[in-house]
């Protein structure tokens, strides 16, 4: 993927899904399953997530990303306000806390990316989208998650009619 490309789309990305956690919205949602999923997608199909000189390290720093971008997914999604409402449906917000762990999300992959630099491995953009797409996914299907288990359902808040 284009350098270029890359460094408007993912800040954008990333800019657009915090504005939204901020808001209030159904815990009962896909379609960020679906942008963290094509993210992922666009990490591992665009190549250059492996560095092939490098082969065992780089492998290893894929795996360390793979798992800090799960466990920032986690945190964050522990830090958001989830409840129900009188009609059975599950709403989450973020709150600061989950601004907060959103700064460390970024601040580990900036460092993550400085690391593979400094061992020589050549680092491309894809595993900015790969990492972006599985902390999103990861703190999406969590909140989700919890959203469920308040209501013991799967309500969603398309079909509650006032």
């Amino acid at each position: 993927m284009d350098p270029l490309l890359s460094a408007l789309l993912i800040p954008a990305v990333v800019i657009f899904v915090v504005y939204r956690q901020m808001m209030t919205r159904p815990t009962a949602r896909n379609g960020i399953v679906y942008v963290s999923a094509a993210l992922v997608a666009l990490g591992l199909l665009t190549g250059g997530l492996i560095d092939g000189a490098h082969l065992a390290l780089s492998l290893a720093l894929a795996a360390v990303e793979a798992i800090a971008a799960v466990v920032f997914g986690a945190v964050r999604a522990a830090t958001v306000r989830v409840w129900m409402d009188k009609a059975g449906v599950t709403w989450s917000k973020a709150t600061p806390l989950t601004l907060l762990a959103w700064l460390a999300s970024v601040a580990s992959r900036v460092g993550l990316y400085f690391a593979g630099t400094a061992l020589g491995l050549h680092v491309s953009t894809s595993g900015v989208l790969f990492f972006v797409g599985l902390t999103i996914g990861a703190q999406a299907l969590l909140v989700a998650r919890r959203g469920r288990a308040l209501s013991g359902t799967t309500v969603r808040a398309d079909s509650f009619v006032e």
